[in-house]
C-alpha cells in the first residue's frame, strides 16, 4: 500500500466530512439517480467518511475500500445504518489482489479518480474485478472541455496536487483506455461534474476460444 498516500488521507480525514458537506446536499438528487442502477455484489471504491452510504439501494452486498484506516473508522457508524450487507476494507484500488477476477456485479465511485495516482492503473483494477457486462458507476468531477474552464483547473491543479485532488483529470477518457464503453454521460454541473455510467464489455464467442 502506498504509506504516503495513505497518511495523507489519514490526516484528512478528522475534517473530510465538514469540507465535502456543501456538495453533498448539492449534488444528492444526481447520486442517488446514479447510485439507484446497484446491483448484486458491489463495490465502492474510495468509501470517505461513509457519506454517500446513503444513497445505496437496499439489500445489496457491498464491500467499501478506502486507502485510509482512519477514514473507514469514521465510515463505520454510517456503514451500521445500511439496510443490507455492507463491510469496509483498508485496500489501494491500484492493487485489488484479495478479489479474484470477475467478482463484483457494479462498482461504484464518488470523486474518487481525481485523486488516484495513476488513475488508469486503477481503472484497469476495477476492469479485472467485474463481471463481463458489470456496471462502473462514477459521480466523478473532470476536466471541462471548454478552454477557459479547463485552463482554470489546470492552474488550480498546480496547487491542489500537493495536498489533495487533480481538478483536471480526463477520467472519462480514462475509462475508455482502461478498457471500459461509456454508456452514458451526464452533466451534472457544466461540463465539470459527471454522472458517468459505464460497463465491462461482455467477452465475444472469438475471445473464448
Amino acid at each position: 500500500m502506498d504509506t504516503r498516500l495513505r497518511n495523507r488521507w489519514d490526516r484528512a480525514s478528522t475534517l473530510y466530512q465538514w469540507t465535502t458537506w456543501g456538495d453533498d446536499h448539492r449534488f444528492s438528487s444526481a447520486k442517488d439517480e446514479l447510485f439507484a442502477n446497484m446491483h448484486g455484489r458491489c463495490m465502492m471504491v474510495a468509501a470517505g467518511t461513509g457519506n454517500d452510504f446513503r444513497y445505496f439501494p437496499a439489500g445489496l452486498e457491498i464491500t467499501a475500500i478506502d486507502i485510509s484506516p482512519r477514514m473507514l473508522e469514521r465510515a463505520q457508524p454510517q456503514a451500521a445504518k445500511y439496510r443490507g450487507d455492507l463491510k469496509l476494507e483498508a485496500m489501494d484500488v491500484r492493487n485489488l489482489d484479495s478479489f479474484e477476477d470477475e467478482r463484483f456485479d457494479t462498482v461504484v465511485t464518488s470523486c474518487t479518480f481525481c485523486s488516484v495516482p495513476d488513475p488508469v492503473s486503477g481503472l484497469k483494477e476495477l476492469h479485472r474485478c467485474l463481471k463481463p457486462g458489470g456496471k462502473l458507476l462514477m459521480f466523478e468531477h473532470v476536466r471541462s472541455r471548454l478552454f477557459p474552464l479547463g485552463l482554470m483547473q489546470d492552474l488550480m491543479t498546480l496547487v491542489t496536487k500537493h495536498f489533495g485532488p487533480d481538478m483536471n483529470r480526463p477520467t472519462v477518457a480514462n475509462v475508455v483506455k482502461a478498457g471500459f464503453r461509456i454508456r452514458r454521460e451526464t452533466n451534472v454541473y457544466l461540463d465539470i461534474v459527471k454522472a458517468i455510467e459505464a460497463e465491462r464489455p461482455a467477452a465475444s464467442p472469438n475471445e473464448n476460444r
